[in-house]
């Protein structure tokens, strides 16, 4: 359509709707229902998401009991807002910040801070944690040096990765991988060497976005020695469900009291199927209190009454409140019987493929990842299970493939469905 057939359309309709302005009101009243309508179909295809790491079983009625509960006291009913520092007094009263640091100490005890030496808070995001635990590393590590940090990480680290290491200003190296995908700690070493003026920031991942591999933190830290080094872990997925798990070591911070990583970001709409995207973000006490006194160089926002230590001004009171469920006994009791169910069907789910469809070549990393990656089934399964799709290099070539993220909604009767569609 040109533009003067478009601006005439525009004027006719307008004119309609002058002279009858009840058909303005039945148009917008139909074009409301027809956005209700399409809502309504949506939680009959919950089932075939596999393709995703997001958990689209419903939660358990507690939880909505809970919500009603932080409704009857006013919570999203008038401006909450958690702004600043969620372990200093705040002088605007509508905060959730009491929840907020009960909920990192409950999931800190999970991955084995140490209690007198956790700091955390609720993001907006998995990105949002990630973008903390970088800016964290490279405010410590550009304070303690002087000179700015290179950050290191692998080609198969979650793509965030890179645009927040674009937004930090900071010159990346990439480092090689293993044939599982994680990443190769002697190549971190000869990085590392070719960079010797320069501290060490790295990023590793914990289930890494499409193979599902673990970056070793005791063979990078091995690597990392006694250089000035900050190291995040990205556990985005593999952290929500690792604790309740025989692995639950591979995500610990501490261990006889030696300091594993220095922060981590786990996600609270994957693994725990929170409806909204949020993110933990936890570190310890000693890396912020040191990020906190640069911040407050750069950062002094009298208006507020302290320096916040988080990058986001106003934040999300609502997110804390309604998560605070998960950090429950028995939402951690759910989530445990839930981490065990998923790395069985996935067990299932590989051992399938491989008896009925060998020339898919599926594959699992590891005992530890949830995810069984495969050649390209065809592009009907790909719509119908939302797949993610990528090429992978074999013998040289690129070749497509695809991935299932077995979740707790993926449960053996949905992946037998997803199998009879692959025939």
């Amino acid at each position: 359509m040109n533009r003067r057939r478009f601006l005439g359309t525009i004027s006719a309709v307008s004119a309609v709707a002058v002279c009858h302005p009840g058909l303005a009101g039945k148009a917008r009243v139909s074009t409301k229902n027809r956005a209700l309508n399409r809502m309504a179909d949506l939680p009959g295809r919950t089932e075939n998401m596999l393709g995703y790491p997001i958990n689209m079983a419903t939660p358990p009625d507690a939880f909505f009991a809970w919500q009603r509960k932080l409704a009857q006291v006013g919570l999203d009913r008038f401006a909450y807002n958690n702004v600043g520092n969620p372990y200093e007094h705040s002088h605007i009263p509508f905060n959730t910040h009491h929840m907020e640091k009960e909920l990192i100490r409950r999931f800190g005890d999970l991955f084995h801070f140490d209690p007198d030496n956790t700091w955390g808070f609720l993001s907006n995001s998995g990105t949002d944690s990630n973008m903390h635990g970088l800016y964290f590393g490279r405010t410590i590590l550009k304070g303690q040096t002087g000179i700015l940090p290179k950050i290191y990480f692998t080609k198969e680290a979650h793509y965030s990765v890179q645009i927040l290491s674009d937004l930090l200003g900071l010159e990346w190296v990439e480092v090689a991988t293993l044939a599982d995908g994680s990443m190769n700690p002697d190549d971190l070493e000869r990085q590392l060497e070719a960079h010797p003026d320069h501290p060490a920031l790295v990023c590793a991942t914990v289930g890494t976005t499409f193979k599902g591999a673990v970056d070793s933190i005791d063979a990078i830290q091995a690597k990392l020695g006694a250089r000035d080094a900050y190291l995040h872990v990205d556990a985005a997925l593999f952290g929500g469900y690792l604790p309740h798990t025989d692995f639950a070591r591979e995500v610990y911070q501490t261990e006889r009291g030696v300091k594993r990583y220095d922060s981590m970001a786990v996600s609270c709409h994957k693994f725990f199927g929170f409806a909204s995207p949020a993110g933990l973000f936890i570190s310890t006490h000693k890396a912020f209190d040191e990020f906190h006194r640069l911040f407050s160089e750069v950062h002094d926002p009298e208006y507020i009454l302290q320096v916040p230590g988080t990058i986001s001004c106003s934040r999300d009171s609502v997110k804390p409140a309604e998560f605070y469920y998960h950090s429950t006994p028995a939402a951690l009791k759910k989530q445990a019987v839930d981490a065990k169910a998923c790395l069985a069907n996935t067990h299932y789910l590989l051992n399938e493929m491989r008896n009925h469809y060998p020339h898919l070549q599926p594959v699992l990393e590891n005992k530890l990842s949830n995810t069984v990656y495969f050649r390209y089934p065809g592009e009907a399964v790909v719509e119908k299970y939302s797949l993610a799709t990528m090429n992978i290099n074999r013998d040289g070539q690129p070749i497509p493939h695809a991935h299932v993220v077995v979740m707790p909604h993926a449960t053996r009767p949905v992946l037998d469905r997803f199998m009879e569609d692959l025939a």
